[in-house]
């Protein structure tokens, strides 16, 4: 079972409506099996949505936010623990290590860099946890289709997709979480 997720997520406020459906259904199941969010720290968007949701359901959360983000991202202030740093170097260290495994829904270019630094130091074996492209209404299928087209390129090896699962629903998302 994992003890923590850091979810890395849109702060926008202007996301499709299912994409805040599936971040308050995995916030009310994470705070159900007992996990800990680890998040980026913002009262925003995805980010908070997620954490309002498991903060509501008597869940752990913990958020890092760099300070000059503070202000802009509005730190979310109602959560178990917020941590301000001061640089995104110095959050992004923690949110992997603060974490047992990674789940990556749809967010912009921070998302973006979060998910494929993630994935290059699995790769480059800086870690072993389990990464999980929670692909909602097949965001993420884009991004998998140029992880293939770089293979065929021979810029990555063939079997690149084993650093990462891609899961289409809650459910499946649940199975590598209570593995």
């Amino acid at each position: 079972m994992t003890g923590s997720v850091t979810v890395y997520c849109s702060s926008s406020d202007k996301a499709p409506a299912s994409f805040f459906k599936a971040a308050r259904e995995l916030g009310n199941e994470l705070a159900r099996q007992n996990i800990d969010l680890v998040f980026g720290g913002g009262n925003v968007g995805l980010m908070g949505c997620i954490a309002n949701a498991v903060m509501e359901n008597g869940g752990r959360v913990r958020g890092i936010i760099p300070r000059f983000l503070e202000e802009r991202e509005v730190a979310h202030y109602g959560i178990s623990e917020l941590h301000v740093v001061e640089s995104m170097h110095e959050r992004k260290m923690k949110l992997v290590e603060w974490a047992d495994a990674f789940i990556v829904m749809p967010g912009g270019f921070g998302t973006l860099d979060e998910l494929v630094e993630a994935i290059t130091w699995r790769h480059l074996g800086h870690h072993e946890k389990p990464i999980i492209l929670y692909n909602i209404d097949n965001f993420w299928t884009p991004l998998t289709d140029f992880f293939n087209t770089i293979a065929t390129q021979n810029m990555v090896k063939p079997d690149h997709h084993t650093l990462y699962h891609v899961c289409t629903t809650l459910e499946e998302v649940r199975t590598f979480l209570t593995e």
